[in-house]
Parts: structure tokens; C-alpha cells; sequence
């Protein structure tokens, strides 16, 4: 966490704080050079190779033309300088396209490492900052970033280094080879170049920061469009939201007219400072052969020298310019690795220790054998099934749930949860009934440490889940959500997402015992059937079918099912309620629910009200005390009798 406290760096100037991450950013780059340095300095050698070849190509060029202007030149070709500056041309290219090849894989591999860890870090963030966030815009800044990654690697050490080593070379040599105001003019040159490059870039730097946050507020926008594209049809506003994108598009359209109009005015004003540097080095090298102090192979050797200035001059205008922008797009997507993780595991966290259910055939069932073992000890015998009948019974060390006075809040003006305890044994169904917004699916959320509680403790086998670690915590339980939210792939992947190692007959099992095997198959392509951007080829009930059998395939020691059964008509919801039975059976079960006909069977009912719990223990001991639950109870059973399909 950050300190509050205003030290005096951060008083600074807002471009000297921008200074200082740029160089941080530069920094946090050269552990992935480091990874491959035998290729780093390879390509170094091969950089300052190409610049001396190419610095030598003038020198050359200029004993060819002496050789050439004396009056025995006509008789004797100066063959071996023409072949060497022939050499010298291609060593100039070739130098540097192996530089390139060399050097490729460190790019990629850096460009790829960070995209890597940053994909990483994401998952590591909190359910909050994911709340939050924009899609859209998240994935443009990686996009933006990772691109940047590319051209700053290439261009700050392959451009910028070896453009002011040509740049120095030319200088020394004009300096100690003529006038002094040679080195004159083009130092001066040069710093009037820099100086007007630097103040310009910097002014357009604000355009293109600008640019880029329009960009994204646009490409989010769009794809939140997409995504809600039924949403969309069903109230026909298919302009309104083109409207909407097409404001933003014009703020970004008005930012990219300054951002290309002010470059233009960039390259014009560079242009004109190179050209009277030039014109004034030819007119003293012009004055120089006239006076009979230089020779015409000086003369061309001043203007070649200057041509070969030019370009790495203008080109390091250019690569300065791109490495700013590169800067910037690199800029947000390094900030997303410096979002705090508002859940993290403690400095000596454990794995949680609890047992995974296991399944053994009733008496009087016959052992499966070969390739079905796994999958027919998993799961609870259904229809279309193989013979064998199983049952759940728990391995040593199931787990215990605990929660003590456990109190939390999204924000500190909503408290949602207050003083709540209570226990849910080992291989026990507990459920959790009460009105919307009474905090009920809050509890999962908990138990899966997407958040920390601010009072109180959960504990599963007498660990606080916030000392043990995430990923073990999660894996020992299962959730069938209310709101099933699947991949755009196939139903087989989505299923197989419970547990990516599992066979092909366990995958099978567990849609068999979540009664969707014979609608899969019903299907062309079967288990092969893409279910959409999220599962929206599917029905509600569909995807909770799918749900629930990638929870069966996980065989987790815990179970949660939050209205896992809400989008299910009565006949299916009752064929899967005993499905659900069967799997819960000894384990350790947390049911939220709204249809109270779902949690009969429980071994308690918590009823919450307004973040509290205000009534528990078993159906008959609730109906009898005549309550909140009691109340709810009846009322359902009046609109199921109103409404027979309910």
C-alpha cells in the first residue's frame, strides 16, 4: 500500500513524474534483455559493425573521386576502391539485417513475457477491480502496450544508439579533417534539431494521451454493445448506440486531426533546420574548392557525410516521437501491474487441508473396471448411465464450515452483513433462504475469498481461509452459480473447464448425472456444439445443466449451490434436485435459495433478513414456529397453486 503522505518528490512537475516513469518503464524492460544475452551483445557487435561500414562508405567514395579527377585517372581505374566501397555498401545492410535476426527473438520473447504477466496479474486482481473495469478498454491498453514493447526494444537500441554513434563519428571526422566550422555548424545543428524535437514531442504528447483514453472509451463501448446485443434488439435501439459510439468516435476523430496536423508541423519545422544546416556546410565546402583548400572528393565527402546525417537525423526525430508514444500506450497497461491485489495470500499461508469425496459402489453392485473406473467412482448413478449404482461417502478429513460473527460491507456506507454465525458439519447441507438483497449470495463470495471479511472469521477445519492459500481454498469447493456465465467454445470444453485433466468417460459421467447427455447428443455436432458468447446459444436452463456438471466433475470437498436450479422448469428442477441430493449426500453442502420447495431436506435453514440471520433450524421446527419462513412458505405455496408451472 501506498503511503499517504506527501513527501517532497511528489511535488514534482507533472513531466518530471512523467520523466520518472518512462525510465522506470525503460528499466523494467532490461531483465527480459538479460534473458537472452548472448543474442543482446551479438547484436550490439553487429550494430556498431554496420555503423563503421556505413560511415566508411563517404571516405571511400572521396579517394575514388581524387583518384579519379588526377590526369593519369583516365588510364587507371582505382579498381580495389571501387569494389571496397561496393563492400562497405553491402556490409552497411547486411550488418544490420543479421542485427535484426539476431535480435528478434529477445523482442518477442520480452513482448510475450509481459503479456503473460499481465494476463496473470489480471486473474490475480480482486472481484472489485473486475467489477469496475472495462473490458474493452483493458484489453486496448494491453493490445497498445504489448505493440510498444516491440518498437521500444528495436528502436531505443538499434536506432537511437547507433544514430548518435554515426551522428559522433561524422563529427569527429569533419572536425579533425577541416575547419572548424564544420564541427561547428553541425553540432549546433544538431542541438537546434534536438531542442525543437524534444519541445514539440512533448507538447504533442498531451494529443496523443488524449487519443488513446477516447480509443478506449470507444472500443469499450462497442464491445459492451456486442456483448448486450439482445438487450439491444429487444428495445430497438440499435441507433441510440450507434449514436453513442459514433460521440465518442467524433472526440477521437477531433484528437487524431491535432495529433496528424501537429506532426505535420513537427517534420516541416525538422526539414527546415536540416536544411540550412546542410546549405551552410556546402557553401563552406563550396568556398573551400574554390580557394583550392579542399578537393572535389572533399566536397562530396562533406555532402554524402551530410545526406547520411540527414536521414539518421530525421529518423531519430521519428523513432524519439514513437518511443514517447510507446511510452504512453505502455503507460496504462504497466499500471495495471501496479494495481494492488486486495486479496492475497498471508506470507506462510498453507494449503487448506480437507478430503475430496469419494464414491464406492452400493452393496450388491458389481466394481467397474478399465477405463471407467474414474468416471463411475465419481459420479451418482442417473439415467443412461452405465449399470453400476455408486454412492458419495466422504474421504478422512472432510471439511467443516464455520462462520463467526462475520460481519462485511461492499463500501462503508453498505453493510450487508452483520454478526453472522454459523456452522455447516462435516458432510451436512445447510441452506440459506430470505428476500433479495438480504445478503444471502454474499456468503459465497466470502467463502470463496473474493473478499475478506472487516469482522469475524470463516473457518473450514478450523483454518481461517485467509491463512491458507487461494488456490487450495478454491479448489476443495464447487459452485453451481444462479447466473451461468459459460465460454465461447464448445459444451465438451465447458464442461471439461471443472477439471481441465479429467478423462473423456468422467466428462460424460458428469453430464449424465446432470440429465444433459441426451440433449447434447441430440445435437449435430454434439459435445462439439459452440455455445456462443456466453453460452447465449443455450437456454437457461442448458447452461445450469452445464453448470452443475462442471461442479460434479470437480468433485469438490464443498459444495455451494446459489439458485442452481432457478432456471429449470418444475419436471426438470425435480429430476435434478435428486441428482443434487445424491451429490451433496456426506458432503459438506451450503444451499441459497429463493424456492423454499429446494431446501426441505436440509439439515438446517438459516432464514436472512437484511444481513442477519433471524431464524434457523429444520423445515418442521421454521413451519412450526410460524415466522418469517413460515409466512414464505405459505405465499409460495399459494402462487405455485395459482400458478401450477411455478
Amino acid at each position: 500500500m501506498r503511503s499517504s503522505h506527501i513527501s517532497p518528490l511528489n511535488k514534482a512537475s507533472p513531466s518530471n513524474k512523467e520523466n520518472r516513469a518512462d525510465w522506470q518503464t525503460i528499466r523494467s524492460l532490461l531483465p527480459y534483455l538479460m534473458e537472452f544475452k548472448w543474442r543482446v551483445f551479438i547484436a550490439l557487435g553487429l550494430l556498431v559493425l554496420s555503423k563503421l561500414a556505413n560511415v566508411s562508405v563517404p571516405l571511400v567514395l572521396k579517394e575514388i573521386i581524387d583518384a579519379m579527377d588526377k590526369s593519369h585517372a583516365v588510364l587507371a581505374v582505382p579498381v580495389f576502391l571501387v569494389v571496397g566501397y561496393g563492400l562497405l555498401r553491402l556490409f552497411s545492410t547486411l550488418f544490420g539485417e543479421l542485427r535484426d535476426a539476431v535480435f528478434a527473438k529477445v523482442t518477442q520473447r520480452a513482448i510475450r513475457r509481459v503479456a503473460l504477466q499481465v494476463f496473470e496479474h489480471l486473474h490475480s486482481l480482486s472481484l472489485r477491480f473486475h467489477l469496475d473495469r472495462q473490458t474493452g478498454g483493458v484489453s486496448r491498453d494491453i493490445e497498445r502496450g504489448t505493440r510498444g514493447i516491440g518498437f521500444l526494444l528495436n528502436f531505443m537500441l538499434f536506432n537511437i544508439l547507433p544514430t548518435l554513434l554515426e551522428i559522433g563519428l561524422v563529427a569527429v571526422i569533419l572536425f579533425s579533417k577541416y575547419n572548424a566550422w564544420f564541427a561547428v555548424i553541425t553540432f549546433v545543428t544538431l542541438l537546434v534539431y534536438i531542442a525543437f524535437t524534444l519541445l514539440v514531442t512533448e507538447w504533442r504528447m498531451v494529443m496523443r494521451r488524449s487519443m488513446n483514453d477516447l480509443d478506449s472509451k470507444a472500443n469499450s463501448r462497442a464491445i459492451d454493445s456486442l456483448l448486450n446485443y439482445e438487450t439491444v434488439k429487444y428495445f430497438g435501439n440499435e441507433q441510440y448506440e450507434a449514436r453513442r459510439y459514433d460521440e465518442n468516435m467524433q472526440h477521437w476523430e477531433v484528437a487524431a486531426v491535432r495529433n496528424t496536423t501537429s506532426l505535420a508541423y513537427l517534420n516541416a519545422g525538422q526539414s527546415f533546420i536540416v536544411a540550412i544546416g546542410i546549405t551552410a556546410l556546402m557553401l563552406l565546402a563550396a568556398d573551400g574548392v574554390a580557394k583550392g583548400t579542399m578537393t572535389l572528393g572533399d566536397m562530396v565527402l562533406v555532402n554524402v557525410f551530410m545526406i547520411q546525417l540527414y536521414m539518421p537525423l530525421h529518423f531519430l526525430g521519428f523513432v524519439y516521437r514513437e518511443i514517447r508514444h510507446a511510452l504512453a500506450d505502455m503507460e496504462k497497461m504497466f499500471s495495471l501491474l501496479r494495481e494492488d491485489r486486495e486479496i492475497a495470500d498471508a506470507p506462510n499461508a498453507q494449503a487448506l487441508s480437507v478430503g475430496k469425496a469419494d464414491v464406492r459402489p452400493r452393496h450388491g453392485a458389481a466394481e467397474p473396471t478399465g477405463a471407467g473406473v474414474a468416471a463411475s467412482h465419481l459420479l451418482p448413478q442417473t439415467a443412461g448411465c452405465a449399470s453400476n449404482v455408486s454412492e458419495v461417502r466422504p474421504r478422512h478429513g472432510a471439511a467443516e464450515v464455520r462462520f463467526e460473527q462475520v460481519s462485511f460491507s461492499y463500501a462503508p456506507d453498505r453493510q450487508i452483513l452483520f454478526e453472522v454465525s454459523f456452522a455447516i458439519p462435516e458432510g451436512h447441507t445447510v441452506a440459506v433462504v430470505g428476500s433479495s438483497g438480504a445478503g444471502k449470495s454474499t456468503l459465497s463470495r466470502l467463502l470463496f475469498r473474493f473478499y475478506d471479511v472487516q469482522q469475524g472469521r470463516i473457518l473450514i477445519n478450523g483454518q481461517d481461509i485467509r491463512s491458507v492459500t487461494q488456490s487450495s481454498l478454491r479448489a476443495a469447493i464447487g459452485i453451481v452459480p444462479q447466473d451461468t456465465v459459460l465460454f465461447n467454445d464448445t459444451i465438451y470444453y465447458n464442461i471439461a473447464y471443472g477439471r481441465p485433466a479429467a478423462t473423456h468417460q468422467e466428462i460424460i459421467a458428469a453430464a449424465q448425472a446432470a440429465h444433459i447427455h441426451d440433449f447434447v447428443e441430440s445435437l449435430p455436432q454434439g459435445y462439439q456444439s459452440m455455445v456462443g458468447e456466453r453460452g447465449l446459444k443455450l437456454s437457461g436452463g442448458e447452461k445450469q445443466r452445464v453448470a452443475i456438471a462442471r461442479a460434479i466433475l470437480k468433485n469438490p470437498a464443498i459444495l455451494i449451490f446459489d439458485e442452481a436450479t432457478s432456471a429449470l422448469d418444475s419436471k426438470s428442477e425435480k429430476a435434478i434436485q435428486s441428482e443434487l441430493r445424491a451429490i451433496s449426500q456426506n458432503r459438506t453442502t451450503l444451499i441459497i435459495a429463493h424456492r423454499l420447495s429446494t431446501v426441505v431436506d436440509a439439515d438446517q435453514i438459516l432464514v436472512m433478513d437484511k444481513g442477519r440471520i433471524v431464524e434457523r433450524g429444520s423445515h418442521r421446527e421454521l413451519l412450526t414456529q410460524n415466522k418469517l419462513y413460515a409466512q414464505m412458505w405459505n405465499l409460495q405455496k399459494q402462487e405455485e397453486q395459482t400458478h401450477p408451472a411455478y
